[in-house]
């Protein structure tokens, strides 16, 4: 899928100089950079959803303490 996107002027020169210096294109990088910047945003967002639900009591809440007993890890 192609997308095009609009970079300050100073993030497309570092990004061109990154893409020189290391022999890569551009476009590697910016695919790299999505794909992790994407992973960290999934995992703040769908945290703070079930964050959400906690606060709500719509989500259950175990301590360490339960987890260990239930698996039988208790001391």
């Amino acid at each position: 899928m192609a997308t095009s996107i609009r970079m300050a002027p100073e993030t497309e020169k570092r990004l061109d100089a990154l893409a020189a210096r290391t022999g890569r294109t551009k476009a590697y990088y910016l695919r790299e950079i999505i794909d992790r910047g994407l992973e960290d945003m999934e995992d703040y967002y769908l945290a703070a959803d079930v964050l959400e639900l906690v606060r709500k009591g719509r989500e259950a809440v175990f301590t360490l303490d339960d987890v260990e007993h239930e698996l039988g890890l208790a001391d």
